[in-house]
This record gives structure tokens, sequence and C-alpha cells, in this order.
């Protein structure tokens, strides 16, 4: 008499052994976000030295421990900035563009990568544009000015202290850095 596993078992052990692959979802690129949210304007990239000090109060501000990458900042002709940074959501990283004025306020964000399985929703434009019009002194905290979402808390609460971290950015640093002549 000879064994034969039942369909129904092989289905079930290929089920839990089948590896579960997340993917990467790109949304845009660091171009396409420069082209979203400062249109018709070529901008220069202009990194800048993140000191511990800057660091430290910008860490303090916004409760992100991951540390701020100052090479990835660009000028608008106008004064204006784009900052791409990264933030945790629940496991792995959002990486998201913030556009900031010349007088600091948020003039919109986009998310460029987002690899979580669930939280998604941090992408949609409404959600996002909640942050048009913060600035420093805007609290930018979750269910205080800005909104949660069901099923994605811990994306939210991580990308609104992103976005609460470039506006303390540009408060103690980017603001004062003059527009270079053409």
């Amino acid at each position: 008499m000879h064994w034969k596993p039942s369909s129904l078992a092989i289905a079930g052990l290929t089920l839990l052994t089948a590896p579960i692959f997340v993917q990467a979802k790109i949304y845009i690129s660091s171009e396409q976000a420069q082209q979203i949210l400062f249109p018709n304007m070529m901008l220069t990239k202009q990194p800048i030295i993140i000191t511990d000090d800057l660091q430290e109060r910008m860490r303090m501000a916004s409760s992100i421990r991951h540390p701020f990458q100052g090479d990835r900042i660009w000028r608008a002709p106008d004064g204006g900035w784009l900052v791409i940074d990264e933030v945790v959501g629940k496991h792995e990283m959002i990486t998201y563009a913030v556009a900031i004025s010349t007088k600091g306020s948020v003039l919109g964000i986009e998310v460029l990568e987002y690899v979580e399985s669930y939280g998604y929703e941090v992408a949609e434009a409404q959600w996002r544009e909640q942050f048009i019009g913060k600035t420093v002194s805007d609290p930018i905290k979750l269910n205080q000015d800005i909104q949660n979402i069901g099923g994605a808390t811990l994306s939210c609460k991580h990308l609104t202290d992103g976005v609460k971290r470039i506006t303390v950015l540009h408060d103690l640093a980017l603001k004062n850095i003059p527009i270079k002549p053409k």
C-alpha cells in the first residue's frame, strides 16, 4: 500500500512554505517630484551639512530617530526648496519629497516609494493635501491637525513627523541660505 498525499494537503503545504514577496511600489522619481511640486522650474541641487546640533534639534521637534541626510536638497529659482527624505513606515522605509516655499510653508508632498504591504493610502492626494500651508509654527501632529488613516497609523504618524522635521530644517537652516544670483 502506497501512501499518496491528498491535493488539499499539498496545497496547504505549498501555502505554508511559499515565500511572501513584498515589492517596493515606486510612485514617482525625484525628477518627477520636482516637476510636480515646482512645475516649469529648473531646480539646483544644494546639499547641506547636517551638524550634530541640527540633527538633534530636528529629532527633538519630530521624534524621528532615523538620521536626516543633507544630500537630497534642491533650490528653486524662486527661493523655494525641495527636500527628499525617508522615514520608517511600520517596518520599511517611505521615501517622500516635501516642497517648501521661501516663507517656510509646505507647498506639497509626494510619496516617491512605499514598500509596506498595507498603509499605502498615505500616498493618496487627499491625505497629503492636509500638509499644504503648514509651517514650523503649526503642530503638524497626527490626530491634531493631520487626520489618521485607519490601518495606516504608523505610516501616517511617521510621515507626519517627517514633514514636521522638514519644516524645522527650513526654519533652522534653509531659510538663512541666500539665493545665488544667476
